[in-house]
């Protein structure tokens, strides 16, 4: 199978998932308690009735979901409940930037430190490096990023004043309490991943002919082991960003970030459906995208998956 299409058969896969995520949350959305309308107790039910006739809220549910679709399908994602004849496209659109910037300099800083941390680990083995390598990756991942990211607001913005608690317009500096807090979980992953597979890397019959010829350890973890090391870390390029976006909806309230993350919080709080509607959109279509590349990336170094793929 070409690399076409094998991409072209996980695009079909991607737009299945995305229906069905949009179907379920759709429905699941109307059995959220409480109204839409904020000062619902002082409407009367004839005002009611008229807000619902414009928001097409007294139609069917089954009815509603479809005319959704069909101006899902044209690009209309609707009008927001909370903020009053402002489409949600636009809404979300001044929001995104600061998530997208967030989420890519977690996953960035996090992958990096976790390969180093877990190189360093994998050639140092039965160390004190190694052990404290060990600590770092278990804390990482058990401990919620919401917990780390309190006790970086409050070491590093209280108690010594060295960062900004929440004032994300003071530029990269404001930047990096969340970034630290969201890279935890994927620094954890790739730092236990690379040393696992370079402790096997190292213990090959190549790595032990590069020794032979006299290279250092630390040159032969470098030069001929990292690479193998590296690459199957491709895979959970996809689990990370989940991770990320899962982590993101609670850190960007904790430092008041002014992104989708924050935005998605207060219209479950507001009963605000476009706006819910479009977030879930949002971000399954980005997590399904990172998968669809990773899918690609992992298929391009090792054929054997279109291969197998097409077998079946």
């Amino acid at each position: 199978m070409s690399i076409a299409a094998f991409a072209l058969r996980r695009l079909g896969y991607m737009v299945i998932t995305l229906w069905i995520i949009v179907t379920a949350t759709f429905f699941l959305m109307h059995l959220l308690p409480g109204s839409p309308y904020v000062d619902l107790q002082k409407l009367s039910e004839q005002q009611i009735a008229i807000l619902n006739e414009r928001a097409g809220l007294d139609r069917p549910l089954l009815e509603q979901y479809v005319i959704y679709v069909r101006n899902l399908l044209t690009g209309d994602l609707g009008v927001s409940f909370q903020f009053k004849n402002q489409p949600v496209t636009s809404l979300l659109a001044g929001r995104i930037g600061p998530s997208i910037q967030l989420g890519f300099q977690a996953l960035v800083v996090g992958a990096v430190l976790g390969v180093v941390l877990g190189t360093v680990s994998a050639v140092r083995r039965g160390s004190w490096i190694d052990s404290t390598s060990t600590v770092v990756a278990v804390l990482g991942r058990s401990v919620p990023s919401f917990v780390v990211a309190v006790l970086l607001q409050y070491v590093f913005a209280v108690r010594l004043g060295w960062l900004p608690i929440a004032s994300w317009n003071m530029g990269v500096v404001a930047t990096i309490l969340p970034t630290i807090a969201l890279a935890m979980s994927p620094l954890a992953d790739s730092a236990r991943f690379v040393r696992t597979e370079m402790v096997e890397v190292l213990s090959s019959d190549y790595a032990e002919l590069a020794r032979a010829k006299g290279l250092g350890r630390w040159r032969v973890a470098w030069h001929h082991g990292l690479r193998n090391s590296v690459i199957p870390l491709i895979t959970l390029l996809g689990p990370m960003s989940v991770a990320l976006v899962t982590g993101s909806l609670v850190v960007e309230n904790i430092f008041a970030i002014p992104g989708i993350g924050e935005q998605f919080v207060k219209s479950i709080l507001a009963n605000d459906y476009p706006t819910i509607m479009a977030v879930t959109i949002l971000y399954s279509a980005l997590l399904l995208v990172v998968m669809l590349v990773v899918d690609v990336l992992y298929s391009v170094v090792d054929p054997r998956i279109r291969v197998g793929g097409a077998s079946r």
